[in-house]
């Protein structure tokens, strides 16, 4: 009693959603906002981030509150240009849900487009469970979820997500030859991040190799394996053992489900009424005391970065308790 929730797309993931709640005591009502993960613009599949109608209280994220991805590139362009590159295998670290399904999109766009004129018959085997059922759920929602542009593909009789020469991996014997593999190939495996899951074997397998790209495609957080491989570790710990980083390790720049900086900027600013007070959260700590401090700067909003634990009385707008005020740096995060 006295609460009511509406779900608005929010464009990350499929079925993402912002979540806004009214709460209603006596004869006061409050709209509160949590803004979920917000998505990208002009992403391949999903549609475009939706903007709730106004708000009293509003808790944001801020991933990429101190960074934009720069001009959208031609990424399926950008991505047939490192298939075997260096004669060896393309290995994706990928997010099971989302950015995996985008990377199906482009392979099949690779392949239609032409676009690896030297390797027209290249292999991708998606190696991940998860994956593979997250990608039966896409093509169960193509014409209620996908965006105009993907719903066009499949009202002309094309599964944006299945292409000649996609191989499904599930069991664990699947998993392993593809290691034993003779042929270059691409790999699609989880986690993401590179902290659990298949594409760390498939690591141990190709990071030592010269000839091979790690391509990573999503955002790395502190203290992640994927992180210290973005910022060019020598050498990494896998399965207890050391494996020396001598692949190509790259970033296909702009693939983010998350918006940059201005998206976020531009949603926030969006919300009419504006509201009263936002709480920036869902990012590294500096990140969400420079963001709350530029929606301060852009909008005269009063945004606050809490810290982890804190208590607020929404009504009043005054700080209960601070939480815990030690800040996460990035030496603790990768000692933690």
């Amino acid at each position: 009693p006295g609460i009511s929730v509406r779900f608005t797309d929010v464009g990350h993931l499929l079925g993402s959603a912002c979540i806004e709640v009214w709460a209603t005591e006596g004869s006061r009502t409050e709209k509160l906002v949590f803004s979920g993960d917000i998505g990208n613009t002009h992403q391949p599949i999903l549609r475009d981030p939706q903007v709730p109608q106004g708000a009293d209280i509003l808790v944001m994220e801020s991933t990429y509150g101190d960074r934009t991805h720069g001009e959208r590139p031609d990424y399926a362009r950008e991505l047939a240009a490192l298939i075997f590159r260096r004669g060896g295998n393309l290995v994706i670290p990928c997010f099971a849900v989302g950015r995996t399904q985008e990377m199906l999109y482009f392979f099949r766009e690779i392949k239609a487009r032409g676009l690896a004129p030297h390797y027209p018959d290249f292999e991708v085997y998606l190696d991940s469970p998860l994956a593979v059922e997250a990608t039966h759920v896409f093509k169960e929602n193509m014409l209620s979820c996908f965006d105009e542009q993907a719903r066009e593909l499949v009202l002309q009789g094309v599964n944006p997500l299945q292409f000649e020469g996609l191989h499904l991996s599930v069991k664990k014997e699947e998993s392993q030859a593809i290691n034993a593999l003779r042929h270059s190939h691409i790999v699609l495996s989880a986690s993401g991040m590179c902290e659990a899951g298949r594409i760390r074997h498939h690591l141990k397998h190709n990071l030592w190799r010269p000839e091979s790209t790690i391509l990573f495609v999503g955002y790395q957080a502190n203290g992640t394996l994927g992180r210290a491989l973005v910022e060019g570790a020598s050498e990494v710990k896998l399965f207890g053992e050391p494996v020396q980083v001598r692949a190509q390790v790259k970033v296909l720049a702009g693939v983010s489900g998350h918006a940059d900086q201005s998206g976020l900027l531009r949603w926030a600013g969006a919300i009419h009424p504006a509201p009263r007070q936002v709480f920036v959260v869902h990012g590294d700590d500096a990140v969400c005391d420079e963001f709350a401090g530029l929606l301060t700067r852009t909008f005269g909003l009063a945004a606050t970065a809490p810290f982890n634990g804190a208590e607020y009385d929404l009504t009043t707008g005054a700080c209960l308790y601070q939480g815990n005020t030690v800040h996460l740096s990035r030496d603790t995060a990768h000692r933690r």
